[in-house]
């Protein structure tokens, strides 16, 4: 096997370390604003990507960008607030689906305006369009799937 070579333990330190503190300084800047964890936003944001606003938790699971081993209680208090809500799935009486509903989708708007200003301030700002076009090409070889995305639909 071969050892990493040191510019690549470097730049994998740096890696963990910028994430941490860019993610660190945006959930500040959520709770700052009243609003609930990143990790609601990241939730009712892929809900709000599918047409009909309905996913199935494993599918949800593989989309979001936070550790999924917190999503069933995560789901419990986003739908104790109304932000989501559990659905039946067409044919299927075992299996459900997790429906955004307009108070989520209205949650997710306003949580955008902090959110984005919070990308703007802490990468945004550091990096030219160019660097963070060649950052995000770099970060999605890194990536099992080569679909990164966009914001889609953050507004």
């Amino acid at each position: 096997m071969q050892e990493p070579s040191e510019s690549v333990v470097k730049a994998w330190a740096r890696l963990i370390r910028a994430g941490r503190e860019v993610a660190a300084s945006i959930e500040n800047g959520l709770k700052e604003a009243g609003f609930p964890p990143l990790s609601w936003y990241d939730v009712l944001l892929e809900l709000r990507r599918e047409k009909d606003g309905r996913v199935t938790p494993r599918e949800l699971e593989t989309r979001i960008l936070f550790e999924q081993y917190n999503l069933s209680r995560l789901l419990d208090r986003m739908e104790t607030e109304g932000l989501v809500r559990r659905v039946p799935y067409p044919g299927d009486k075992r299996r459900q689906l997790i429906e955004i509903t307009p108070e989520g989708r209205a949650l997710q708007q306003r949580m955008w305006k902090s959110y984005g200003a919070a990308i703007e301030r802490f990468v945004g700002a550091k990096l030219a369009d160019g660097e963070a076009e060649q950052l995000g090409t770099l970060l999605s070889k890194l990536m099992e799937t080569q679909d990164v995305g966009n914001c889609g639909g953050c507004s």
